[in-house]
C-alpha cells in the first residue's frame, strides 16, 4: 500500500510537470526544442511546488486548478510519510480513495482552460516577487 501512495504522488507531479513542459514549451516535437521541454518539464521542484500551492495566490486560479494545488499537498505530505515514516500505516480503502481521487482530479485539472493552465505553470516554477 505504501509504494501505491508514491505512486499516485508521482502521477499528480509528472501530470503537472508535463502540463508546464507542453504549455511553455510546445506540445509537439515540431513545435519545440526537445532539450527545453526536458528543462522545463525537470524544472518542476517538488518542495518549492507544495509551497506555491499553498500560496494564498491560489484562491486566484479556477476551482479545479485550487483543487488540483491542494491534492498536489495532500498526495505530496502523504508521500513522504509513506516514504520516510517507518511507524505511518495506510489502509487499502484510503488508498483506492486517493486514485480516485487522483483519476478525477487530474482529468478536472486537464479540462481547465489552457491560459489558467499556462498561468499555473509559471506560478509553480518561477519565484513569486
Amino acid at each position: 500500500m505504501l509504494r501505491a501512495v508514491s505512486t499516485i504522488y508521482y502521477a499528480v507531479f509528472h501530470t503537472l510537470a508535463r502540463n508546464n513542459a507542453d504549455l511553455l514549451m510546445g506540445a509537439t516535437t515540431a513545435a519545440r526544442s526537445d532539450g527545453a521541454w526536458k528543462q522545463t518539464y525537470r524544472a518542476l521542484d517538488h518542495g518549492i511546488c507544495k509551497n506555491n500551492c499553498m500560496n494564498n495566490a491560489i484562491s486566484a486560479f479556477p476551482r479545479d486548478i485550487q483543487d488540483f494545488a491542494n491534492f498536489f499537498v495532500t498526495m505530496q505530505k502523504k508521500r513522504h510519510s509513506a516514504d520516510y515514516d517507518p511507524t505511518y500505516r495506510t489502509y487499502k480503502s484510503e488508498v483506492l480513495l486517493d486514485l480516485a481521487q487522483a483519476r478525477q482530479t487530474i482529468a478536472d485539472f486537464e479540462k481547465a482552460p489552457i491560459q489558467d493552465r499556462r498561468a499555473f505553470a509559471a506560478f509553480v516554477l518561477f519565484k513569486h516577487r
